[in-house]
């Protein structure tokens, strides 16, 4: 069989084995964990491809507000798997008539439609890093809405050391939370940073001890549910648009958008009971 990109996905479909991605729900969010964990969750076809079905069900579902994304102990996830890069990459080039072509659609269908997904949908995620975080696995936990780092996090840039270029929009995240010469330096070198080190230099909200890490990601879904539903629909894509805006442009978005939260009862209410407290 050709291996093409949508041969790629039809056999990651039919995996038949114990599924690599659990999702459990409760109330109003749902937790989502990477669950290959004697490979540290690698981002095998199989794990990719489930990922990125449960997450387009998750966001699809209009009772969801908040996703957290974690990996089975011990490890957030390895990234890209380097049997993928050798069974299915390397084949596509020499087998496949689409050749590199093909592996664009992988990491622009797959890899990147999880970062799309996490980045335009109107649910909030929530990335509860509890181990190494490698590669493509690090960006999508760069992604998230909001980033918890226990104290057994660690931030692995593992591109360079298998001769490849930042990707999934790593290299957007990192120079706008570090700058230029930090986030070269970490790519440069190699060095693995401790989540501790990260949560100083300004990646993610919290740094917290690793049995906390769960209960302080339920926390913040718990913060995100209580919120109005127009709010987190309306604040991320603003949030997210504004850093690339100029002052004016930020400023007339949120002029046009203000209103809209007048007119509602949540806020209505909300008046109402701070003025009679």
């Amino acid at each position: 069989m050709t291996m093409s990109y949508e041969a790629a996905v039809s056999a990651a479909e039919k995996n038949g084995g114990r599924p690599f991605v659990t999702v459990e729900r409760s109330g109003a969010h749902a937790v989502v964990t990477l669950d290959d964990p004697e490979k540290l969750n690698p981002l095998s076809a199989a794990l990719t491809v489930h990922l990125h079905r449960e997450l387009g069900a998750l966001a699809r579902d209009p009772a969801v507000r908040a996703i957290v994304l974690t990996g089975r102990a011990p490890a957030f996830s390895a990234g890209g798997d380097l049997r993928l890069m050798r069974e299915v990459a390397q084949p596509m080039i020499e087998e496949s008539p689409g050749g590199a072509t093909d592996i664009w659609r992988w990491i622009r269908k797959q890899f990147g439609g999880i970062v799309r997904l996490i980045t335009r949908t109107d649910k909030a995620f929530v990335a509860a890093v509890n181990g190494p975080a490698a590669g493509v696995g690090l960006a999508f936990a760069l992604a998230c809405d909001v980033l918890l780092l226990s104290d057994r996090a660690q931030i692995v840039p593992a591109f360079g050391r298998i001769g490849l270029v930042p990707e999934v929009g790593t290299s957007w995240q990192l120079t706008r939370r570090l700058g230029y010469q930090r986030t070269f330096g970490m790519f440069a070198s190699g060095r693995h940073m401790s989540g501790a080190e990260a949560f100083e230099l300004g990646l993610g909200n919290e740094l917290v001890a690793h049995d906390q890490l769960l209960p302080a990601a339920l926390k913040w879904c718990e913060r995100i549910e209580r919120m109005p539903a127009h709010v987190l629909e309306m604040s991320k894509p603003l949030l997210r648009q504004c850093a690339d805006m100029t002052w004016e442009q930020a400023v007339t978005m949120e002029e046009f958008t203000e209103p809209m939260c007048f007119t509602t009862s949540a806020h209505k209410d909300a008046v109402r009971e701070l003025l009679s407290s």
